[in-house]
């Protein structure tokens, strides 16, 4: 018997029910949304509840709020790659059930078992260091140009309810849904974390960007930890193209 799907909080039940409002062409671009407390009063939910909503539709490239301007929603040009990343991306991919944003793409799928060797990952993920994990990872594009390197370190049970994140190509449904379908365990995201460090050779080679190895090049990386009533389950980073930069907040 397939377990319940754990019913979405409350701030996503918003988010999703004014998006659906924009998709349905109720609201289109440039148009203004309700302010917060409009919504507050409406009886759709608490201020917190609600300004979580909304904060949640600005990180996926929905609207935009802008201070003395109130909330507008945005139109395909003017999603900017920096809402493309992280949980935003999760979010998106839930909602819509559409993988890619507006002239996005993704090169370079990959799927493969690897030893552990990062210690900071291996804590995350309440392992040993150099135990198995699985590891996937592809490029994203945005109108041609490589913007974000995703990468997901996976513990191995995750493996047993989902064996398709062998495959490479893209599954029926979202990972993480398909795992609460199968498990009845709800998967939660960790805040997310960012740092910036030099990238690797083999991340300027993902970017195309060619440069000697002498030659340091920061890049801005995002980490999100997500687990599931067991404890950690993967480790999401997005490693972002130098000049790219983050603006999305969830």
């Amino acid at each position: 018997m397939t377990a319940p799907v754990p019913k979405p909080p409350k701030w996503r039940q918003i988010a999703d029910e004014i998006a659906r409002e924009i998709e349905n062409g109720n609201y289109g671009p440039g148009d203004r949304l309700p302010s917060v407390q409009t919504l507050v009063a409406e009886g759709r939910g608490a201020t917190a509840t609600v300004h979580r909503a909304y904060q949640a539709l600005e990180a996926e490239g929905l609207i935009r709020t802008t201070q003395g301007s109130g909330t507008t929603v945005l139109g395909p040009s003017d999603i900017p790659p920096s809402t493309l990343t992280g949980a935003a991306r999760l979010e998106r991919l839930r909602r819509t059930g559409k993988p890619l944003a507006p002239r996005e793409t993704y090169v370079n799928p990959r799927s493969m078992l690897r030893s552990c060797a990062d210690a900071e990952v291996a804590n995350l993920l309440g392992i040993n260091l150099y135990d198995e994990v699985l590891l996937r990872s592809r490029t994203f594009l945005q109108d041609g140009k490589p913007t974000v390197l995703a990468l997901n370190v996976i513990h191995m049970r995750a493996l047993v309810p989902l064996p398709e994140l062998l495959d490479e190509g893209p599954m029926p449904k979202f990972r993480h849904d398909l795992y609460a379908e199968r498990t009845g365990k709800t998967i939660t995201a960790g805040p997310e974390q960012s740092t910036a460090r030099l990238a690797s050779s083999n991340e300027l080679d993902e970017f195309g960007i060619d440069l000697p190895p002498e030659v340091p090049v920061p890049v801005l990386v995002l980490r999100t930890l997500y687990s599931d009533d067991e404890g950690p389950l993967e480790v999401w980073e997005d490693i972002l193209r130098p000049g790219v930069w983050h603006g999305g907040r969830v």
